[in-house]
């Protein structure tokens, strides 16, 4: 069996270090390296990473559509999907015997697309999982061969769910994979009826609406943490927020409004009741903690202000 696996970042490393140990991977592709931090340099994508460390060919075609003769070139018996950030060309779905499958971090078809994690936590799921599907054409749309889900805690944030999803997803995959060898695995269509969508993050998502509900506002906190970070303006200047909790208690101000400082950290009144900003990074300086961030500044002058 010879597996091409593609992918980019650390949730597919994860699934792929486990792909290796098991069976033959005998290629790799991934997105273009990218220039990262204040020196621009250049850093390789994690799957990337992976794969060198394996001593597995690599290929990171510009735009896989018009670039794919090379994938064909390693002649896959099994295409393996997770991640990867570029739609698969017609080309590459029909060529490998076994076809090609994606793992894909939602319970399908919930949450089609390239943000799912973020948007289960976001929009207040209370389970999300892990489906391993045939691929088609379309975004997420194809058969789906098994799922296994998991409950979301109120502890948890992007990174927990992230790192839990990226091992079950591995797990599935190695349980699933016999069976297609085999031939018995299923082939099931997803019902178009339930189709919700989990389009990528856009900058103007990132910002936080206080005269949401407490609940709201702690979803979108927790759903971006600890990247890219949800943020809101305080005298004009950007205030990332990593981390919060839900205040059942009501007060009287603006929503936004700095009601009180506790040791906890930051009071602040939304539609319903209020949040308590705990970790924070204010306009270009560290991050850190919320109570750390009042002692330098006075909790005098915050009380009062709005965040917007």
């Amino acid at each position: 069996m010879r597996i091409v696996f593609m992918g980019t970042p650390e949730f597919a490393s994860t699934i792929l270090e486990g792909l290796i140990k098991n069976y033959e991977v005998v290629g790799v592709v991934s997105q273009p390296d990218k220039k990262v931090g204040r020196h621009q340099l250049i850093e390789h994508t994690a799957v990337k990473k992976t794969a060198l460390a394996h001593n597995i060919k690599v290929i990171q075609p510009l735009k896989i559509k018009d670039d794919y003769k090379e994938v064909l070139q390693m002649q896959p018996d099994l295409i393996i999907t997770c991640a990867y950030g570029q739609i698969i060309p017609k080309e590459i779905l029909t060529f490998p015997k076994y076809g090609c499958i994606n793992v894909h971090a939602s319970l399908l078809p919930k949450l089609r697309g390239g943000a799912p994690i973020h948007k289960a936590l976001i929009d207040g799921y209370e389970k999300t999982g892990i489906t391993i599907m045939y691929m088609d054409e379309k975004m997420d749309s194809g058969d789906i061969i098994s799922q296994r889900e998991i409950p979301i805690l109120d502890s948890d944030n992007l990174q927990s769910l992230y790192d839990k999803l990226s091992l079950l997803g591995t797990a599935l995959l190695l349980d699933t994979l016999p069976s297609i060898m085999n031939g018995t695995n299923k082939r099931i269509k997803q019902n178009a009826a339930e189709v919700t969508f989990a389009y990528n993050i856009k900058r103007e998502e990132e910002h936080i609406d206080f005269s949401k509900t407490a609940k709201e506002v702690f979803n979108l906190i927790r759903g971006l943490a600890p990247v890219p970070g949800s943020y809101a303006l305080l005298d004009n200047l950007e205030i990332k927020i990593y981390d919060s909790s839900i205040i059942n208690e009501t007060y009287k101000g603006n929503n936004g409004e700095i009601v009180s400082i506790t040791k906890e950290g930051i009071i602040v009144k939304t539609k319903d009741s209020a949040i308590c900003i705990k970790e924070l990074k204010p306009f270009s300086k560290k991050r850190m903690k919320a109570i750390d961030y009042v002692n330098g500044i006075g909790k005098d002058k915050l009380i009062g202000k709005v965040f917007k």
